[in-house]
């Protein structure tokens, strides 16, 4: 045998490459409608021809289900009549509630058991069919049995169709703090069905905006502008300037995702969690009352407003977003946002341990531009939440 040495070091460079689609449709389970059979036949590409076992499990959240009782139904037949060729045995559909209530660890152990219930392995695909929350939560069980399930999203609101449902992270909360339990799972694939914007409450329609105007603020002056420009046509429900906003926000976050050089967020800066460090507090210190978006439009005011003081950004775009806020019905002050020190202190402490233990606030510099701060002016942070709230 040849002599053993001892080796104190091996080095291996590791590559991978995620690609995912993000469709934009309506009807996605009406038969005629190819975009489902060319989504799994795309995520079933390297497959196809194979034994192995190809299946899909649709998880419904029970909101969607009151206002589409169809789908269930839908989905079999879509089965029987378009998937035949792709899938070695029907569709199932499970509902399940859903709601920031299901952020929660334990409905983690509920979804598993649910996985399990169909005793999916790794060639399987869960398809979520429903909003953020619902898409979060879902998505961190399926990216945790056998290490990693495929994920078909099917995100039916505004905010999941625009945002966190084209991203590559899960997470349900814990310890009082936002999506403490989360991992980073791109999906297999992505539909965007507008069909499912018509039966959203106006807090739902208006609450995924605020992420429009946080990536126009800091990526997108021409976009900015036209979020103020269509801010009248988004308060009447206008779908097509809402599709609009849909589809070019989703651009810009995939955008970024794709080119950042750091998808995964090992780094400190998170360009995406602009107005979002206040956000996470605001939404539990008031146990979710308050909506992520209408968190996150409160943190990119206090931040802009921030960024106003520092002189870092022209008064009169903080006072355009404002004003778009209020022609939309966003709330721009609320009960929760108090000039309190601890609160902003703890928000700021969370922060920092969720970006890894450095802090880094993005804060626009100029419209469609940024820099990240490496501290902030607590008292500043405080005299910027009172100017708020005076007005």
């Amino acid at each position: 045998m040849p002599e053993t040495k001892d080796i104190s070091k091996i080095s291996r460079e590791i590559k991978l490459a995620f690609k995912y689609d993000v469709r934009f449709t309506t009807g996605t389970f009406d038969a005629e409608n190819p975009t489902l059979e060319s989504a799994l036949a795309g995520v079933f590409s390297d497959e196809l021809g194979t034994p192995a076992p190809r299946r899909v499990l649709f998880v419904l959240e029970k909101t969607v289900l009151d206002h589409f009782p169809d789908i269930p139904g839908k989905i079999a037949a879509y089965s029987a009549e378009r998937l035949e060729a792709i899938l070695t045995e029907p569709a199932i559909v499970e509902t399940f509630e859903g709601g920031e209530r299901l952020k929660h660890p334990y409905t983690v152990k509920d979804i598993l058991e649910l996985i399990n219930q169909y005793n999916l392995d790794r060639h399987a695909v869960v398809g979520i069919i429903g909003g953020g929350a619902f898409l979060d939560a879902i998505g961190l069980a399926a990216s945790l049995a056998h290490r990693g399930l495929r994920q078909l999203r099917v995100p039916t609101t505004v905010l999941s169709q625009c945002d966190s449902g084209v991203g590559v992270k899960t997470g349900v909360n814990m310890f009082g703090k936002k999506n403490y339990i989360g991992t980073f799972a791109p999906p297999a694939a992505v539909i965007d069905d507008f069909d499912f914007l018509d039966t959203l409450e106006r807090r739902d329609w208006n609450a995924g905006i605020p992420e429009a105007f946080k990536v126009a603020m800091i990526k997108d002056s021409v976009f900015f502008q036209w979020l103020l420009d269509a801010a009248p046509k988004l308060a009447g429900r206008d779908r097509a300037a809402m599709e609009s906003l849909i589809k070019r926000c989703a651009t810009i976050h995939l955008d970024h995702i794709a080119t950042s050089g750091d998808p995964f967020e090992t780094g400190s800066a998170r360009p995406l969690d602009f107005g979002h460090w206040l956000a996470h507090k605001l939404e539990t210190v008031t146990a979710g009352k308050i909506r992520h978006g209408e968190a996150v439009a409160l943190g990119l005011l206090v931040d802009s407003l921030y960024a106003v003081e520092k002189g870092l950004l022209d008064k009169k775009h903080f006072d355009e977003m404002r004003s778009a806020f209020e022609t939309l019905g966003i709330p721009t002050d609320d009960g929760a946002l108090v000039p309190s020190r601890p609160l902003v202190e703890a928000a700021l402490e969370e922060f920092r341990e969720h970006l890894g233990g450095e802090i880094h606030i993005t804060l626009p510099s100029g419209l469609g531009d940024k820099i990240e701060a490496t501290s902030m002016d607590v008292p500043l942070i405080l005299d910027s939440i009172k100017r708020l709230k005076n007005g």
